[in-house]
């Protein structure tokens, strides 16, 4: 049987954002020890007067132009991955999810060619973190655009629903990079009870306090299992207050890694909750999105 590690795919559009999310998977695919897989999902129009004279040809594997500079850029560079190079005809927001189905990550960058570059995540990010069958890391632009590590992952839990891919995964990837693990659980803000003289009342002191005991036992009762299969990750709970995406984004600015579960499955729900889309959205560090337990494909060790 063969026992080769699936490839990390970093998927490439030619730009600047493309290209820094190609280090980054260069990077994670040394560290795990996977060949990569640099695709392009190209999408060529072709008029009607080429198509009905049966001139236009469409590039192929070897002449595809994004590639052939994505080649030209890194040969003769040292210390690489074993890399294969793959060009897919069709639009890349229905190509590129559908190769997370043989890779153990996907790696793209916030923002590919074309759209507003005001808008932080385009359609191709929101649609593989959405169906990809494997994680998907969507790397932002940064200024500068390499940073020394933090040292920190983070997780966002969900106490009330929490998943053991997703926290797998980040006890995994801090443990890979000899990171110290934060995982933030924010509870609910309680119902406020003002005094006449507009205090807050004790009554709602009380309520924020249980509840911040109830979401933190509940969270470490979940994490528990998973400290004791990585001893060598320290761990620290946060719980805090009021909206989970502002704490996970105010966290990024010093963290090498967020990482966040994909939404349930839920009749006409999108695929991605409003947190994980928030954080997608407004990251100052790279971002995996993790297939939940049900919809997860078995990991590489």
């Amino acid at each position: 049987m063969d026992q080769s590690p699936r490839p990390v795919i970093a998927a490439v559009d030619g730009s600047a954002n493309g290209n820094r999310a190609l280090e980054w998977a260069i990077s994670q695919a040394l560290m795990v020890g996977a060949p990569l897989r640099i695709a392009h999902a190209r999408l060529y129009m072709n008029s009607i007067g080429s198509a009905l004279s049966g001139a236009f040809e469409e590039p192929g594997q070897d002449d595809d132009p994004v590639l052939i500079r994505v080649r030209e850029s890194l040969e003769g560079r040292a210390g690489l991955p074993p890399i294969e190079y793959a060009s897919h005809p069709g639009a890349p927001d229905t190509v590129l999810p559908a190769l997370g189905e043989g890779a153990q990550l996907m790696v793209l960058g916030s923002r590919g060619r074309g759209g507003f570059a005001s808008l932080l995540l385009g359609s191709n990010g929101i649609a593989c973190a959405g169906r990809a069958a494997c994680p998907v890391v969507v790397v932002p632009r940064a200024d500068p655009p390499v940073r020394d590590p933090h040292g920190k992952v983070v997780l966002g839990l969900n106490s009330a629903s929490p998943d053991d891919s997703t926290t797998w995964f980040a006890f995994r990837e801090a443990a890979r990079r000899g990171a110290r693990l934060d995982v933030v659980v924010a509870h609910a803000w309680p119902g406020r009870t003002f005094t006449v003289a507009g205090a807050i009342g004790s009554t709602a002191a009380h309520e924020e306090t249980a509840s911040a005991h109830e979401v933190a036992a509940l969270a470490a009762a979940h994490l528990r299992p998973h400290a004791e299969r990585f001893p060598e990750v320290a761990v620290e709970q946060v719980s805090a207050p009021g909206d989970a995406a502002g704490h996970l984004v105010a966290a990024s600015r010093a963290a090498d890694l967020i990482v966040v579960g994909r939404h349930r499955k839920r009749p006409f729900s999108p695929r991605l909750g409003s947190v994980t889309n928030a954080v997608l959205l407004h990251t100052g560090c790279p971002v995996a999105v993790v297939p939940l337990e049900e919809d997860a494909v078995p990991a590489a060790a």
